[in-house]
């Protein structure tokens, strides 16, 4: 806590200092004289709270001032250092940790700080089907969730106000809008300390019904090893265990004979004539691309003569498939492809320039001039029949309905 003690801190200090641990105890384990410098200074401010009467009972959360709507958090810090302290005498340390966040619930009741669902469900004291157990934890998880959200954005909006006000005062001499960036900072405090305290309370719902439960685990194990003696029963539990393990290891060791896997297959062109019907898979198989073995040089490098060594051999395989061929071979296959296609496309050529579509033009046996005459002379009676018909019927005479003025 630095050079001063804690009765010669100030309450701002003292919260800090503890706030700190709490961070540091909640992203990691800390030591358990760390733990209890934090609970020592937590209980320090809420003594310092009482003397200084911030709070009032008729207050709410309207009257409090930003500056103390911080120290509604001591009892849940407290409550969550107090839970972490050690596991020498866990009941006591559980019910003094569930009384602090009682009282920090309280206290937040009272300041109407507690969404409304979670009051009518703390003031009915009703038993919750599972349906609505469920419905309030997934509300809960939402509000812990939009309160994580605000308090990011909160942070960040504030970063970004004090890098753009550095970068003012060192651009201009003078700001004329300190009073306006003062409120800002004012609210933004303010809504933060709301947000966080909102968080705190969701934490708090779900650490309590944690801590109660394992009260409940705990007293109900302390109680049967009251009636039956410790030793005995926690002797009684481990034969119990092992005999379970055992006829667990018996029988599946006896099923095994009966559940043993068959060889996989990993061939790939076996495998295709497998799909395709040409092989059964009972079929013995030459691998022609044996697949790439992963594991002890021992043992890969050696001969595997039992299943026990080919079953280690294979502990570290890959998790995909393996290539059934090289770049050569594929390149190879390739080119085959290729040469097949060249060959059907050149006799494709060849056949179409040999085709009948080529050949000239020969007139028909028996035809001459007079065939083309007569085709001509029709043609032109067509020409002169169709002439007749459209001066007989002009272009539209059959419209003559259709028109406005028809």
């Amino acid at each position: 806590m630095g050079s001063l003690k804690m009765e010669e801190m100030s309450l701002p200090t003292l919260f800090e200092q503890a706030r700190k641990i709490n961070l540091l105890a909640t992203d990691s384990a800390v030591d358990k004289e760390t733990l209890r410098k934090g609970c020592e200074a937590l209980q320090q401010c809420e003594e310092m709270i009482s003397k200084l009467g911030l709070f009032s009972t008729n207050e709410t959360k309207e009257d409090i001032s930003t500056t103390n709507l911080k120290y509604i958090l001591v009892p849940f810090y407290l409550a969550e250092l107090t839970e972490k302290t050690g596991y020498d005498d866990r009941i006591e340390i559980l019910k003094a940790s569930q009384a602090k966040l009682k009282e920090f619930i309280s206290f937040c009741e009272a300041m109407e700080l507690v969404p409304e669902d979670e009051m009518e469900t703390s003031v009915l004291g009703r038993q919750n089907t599972a349906v609505d157990k469920r419905a309030k934890k997934i509300a809960r998880f939402k509000r812990q969730r939009a309160a994580e959200s605000k308090l990011l954005e909160l942070k960040e909006r504030k970063e970004r106000r004090g890098r753009s006000t550095r970068a003012s005062a060192l651009s201009t001499p003078v700001d004329t809008g300190d009073d306006d960036v003062l409120d800002d900072d004012g609210e933004e405090e303010r809504e933060a300390w709301l947000t966080t305290i909102s968080l705190a309370i969701c934490k708090a719902l779900d650490l309590m019904e944690m801590l109660k439960k394992e009260e409940e685990m705990l007293s109900a194990i302390k109680d049967k090893q009251e009636r039956e003696g410790g030793i005995e029963i926690s002797q009684a539990v481990l034969e119990e265990r092992a005999k379970t393990v055992e006829d667990w290891h018996r029988n599946a060791a006896a099923r095994a004979q009966y559940t043993k896997a068959a060889v996989p297959i990993t061939c790939a062109t076996f495998a295709q004539d497998v799909l395709e019907g040409r092989a059964k898979v009972s079929q013995a198989h030459d691998h022609k691309h044996q697949p790439l073995m992963f594991g002890p040089a021992s043992l890969v490098g050696g001969t595997i003569t039992s299943e026990r060594e080919r079953i280690a051999a294979q502990v570290f395989q890959p998790g995909h498939r393996l290539p059934t061929m090289s770049i050569e071979e594929a390149g190879l296959k390739e080119m085959e492809m290729m040469n097949t296609w060249q060959e059907k496309t050149a006799k494709m050529i060849e056949e179409a320039n040999s085709s009948w579509h080529n050949d000239k033009w020969k007139p028909r046996a028996g035809g001459g001039d007079d065939d083309e005459d007569e085709d001509d002379e029709a043609a032109q009676d067509r020409a002169r029949a169709f002439d007749d018909w459209k001066d007989e019927n002009p272009r539209g005479a059959g419209n003559s309905k259709l028109t406005p003025c028809g």
